[in-house]
């Protein structure tokens, strides 16, 4: 089963082509949506043609390395989440590009939502049969989201928790972009945090199965303020939000048992996250940043399942 995956985010956009039946990638092509220095993400207008210009170089590429004849099915994120009224318009050039190829090779359009594609790529990764039939939990944590989910067959069941205010990502790329690092800045700020090797216990925000954020953001610029170097300064941000995710982990499997607990998102692609709740957590699951960043891996791994499974 040959899939081809399309997703069109506010950050990247991404083109996949996977052998699900043989667990292989046999394409992966993203570009990130350009943004000036000091700007924190895009006006979605901009993001459209951003993506346009990204698919017309990212299509010739694929074009150039695979034959497009031997897909068997398409899978392409058509919004961000599941949730009701969830819309980007960014996602809609994915969406026209998934209908031209159905159009010149005759294979179904799976559509699906951007979170999904997250959840698919990292159960792909992990190639774990199990991860897919039971009942797990799932954080996606990234610039748009920090939700907590409940996942049974492959599927998002419910949100459970999220963020009252401000998104994990969005504090890290502000923090990023403060320090002179260009959008998106994770990997910039994950890169000095790994290189401060002090211990450090923030105290967080958690109530039941929610947090909040908002306080993280004023924190890292009064620590700045005071004259922290910028080592440290990241090394707190990543450190508050792993015990965050902690947390809040803790308190869902005082609810609906010691269920296993998967990683994804940008934000889960830092390794100084990874050791902290490693360091903290069992029975927990992380994906290499391949999978766990913005891709279309997860959305032609869903079109794969979708065509052979229903």
């Amino acid at each position: 089963m040959i899939a081809l995956g399309i997703d069109t985010s506010n950050y990247a956009t991404s083109i996949a082509v996977v052998d699900y039946e043989n667990n292989k990638i046999l394409l992966n092509e993203k570009q990130f949506l350009p943004v000036k220095q000091g700007e924190c993400g895009l006006r979605q207008q901009d993001a459209v043609f951003s993506h346009i210009k990204n698919l017309t170089d990212i299509l010739e590429l694929v074009h150039n390395k695979f034959d497009l004849s031997c897909v068997q099915a398409v899978g392409v994120s058509v919004k961000p989440t599941n949730e009701e009224n969830s819309y980007m318009p960014c996602f809609l050039v994915g969406k026209l590009v998934a209908q031209a190829v159905k159009a010149a090779v005759n294979v179904p359009v799976i559509h699906t939502t951007h979170q999904d594609g997250h959840l698919n790529s990292a159960l792909f990764s992990l190639n774990n049969e199990t991860l897919y039939k039971d009942k797990i939990i799932v954080f996606h944590v990234s610039g748009g989201t920090t939700d907590m989910m409940l996942v049974e067959n492959g599927q998002i069941a419910e949100t459970v928790g999220s963020s009252n205010d401000l998104f994990a990502g969005q504090a890290v790329d502000r923090l990023g972009v403060k320090l002179g690092f260009p959008f998106p800045a994770g990997v910039y700020v994950s890169q000095l945090a790994e290189k401060c090797t002090e211990t450090i216990k923030p105290k967080v925000s958690v109530k039941g199965l929610n947090c909040n954020l908002s306080g993280l953001q004023n924190q890292c610029e009064k620590l700045i303020e005071q004259g922290y170097d910028k080592e440290y300064v990241c090394r707190y941000c990543l450190s508050f939000i792993a015990e965050t995710l902690i947390k809040m982990a803790h308190n869902a499997r005082d609810i609906y048992g010691n269920l296993p607990v998967v990683f994804v998102g940008g934000v889960m692609s830092s390794q100084v996250i990874k050791e902290i709740v490693e360091n903290k957590m069992k029975n927990i699951y992380f994906v290499e940043p391949v999978f766990s960043s913005d891709n279309a891996i997860g959305t032609a791994a869903i079109a794969a399942r979708k065509v052979l499974y229903g």
